[in-house]
């Protein structure tokens, strides 16, 4: 998850990638940083590429992603939970890269006025 900066507030975004194939396979965006925020994501993620069982699903170790809701989707769909290290970014690496392109090649150099018009850029 990373925050846009737009002059009406934060944008919120979440995305999965398929470390195969690099592709995002999820994604959310939202005004508020919660768990409807990811589990939105992992939503779309699913009903896009509809996974077997035992899948395994990796994030860090934010309370968005061991929310009650998170986790209930994950089980629901055969998912197997890893999550990083505590403090450790390298475990996320690839996430991590995507954001920080993201940022570099789009969003660091625009002053959004609002939320929509940020959304409508990144998407």
């Amino acid at each position: 998850m990373t925050f846009i900066e737009t002059r009406k507030g934060w944008l919120y975004l979440a995305v999965l990638i398929d470390l195969y194939s690099r592709k995002v396979v999820g994604c959310s965006m939202r005004n508020r940083n919660n768990s409807a925020l990811v589990k939105g994501c992992l939503e779309m993620a699913i009903e896009h590429r509809k996974p077997g069982l035992g899948l395994m699903h990796h994030t860090d170790r934010g309370s968005t992603y061991t929310s009650e809701k998170y986790r209930t989707v994950l089980v629901r769909n055969g998912m197997i939970s890893s999550m990083s290290r505590k403090g450790n970014c390298w475990d996320n690496a690839v996430s991590e890269s995507f954001f920080g392109n993201l940022k570099n090649e789009l969003t660091h150099w625009k002053k959004y006025q609002d939320r929509d018009q940020a959304r409508a850029d990144i998407f």
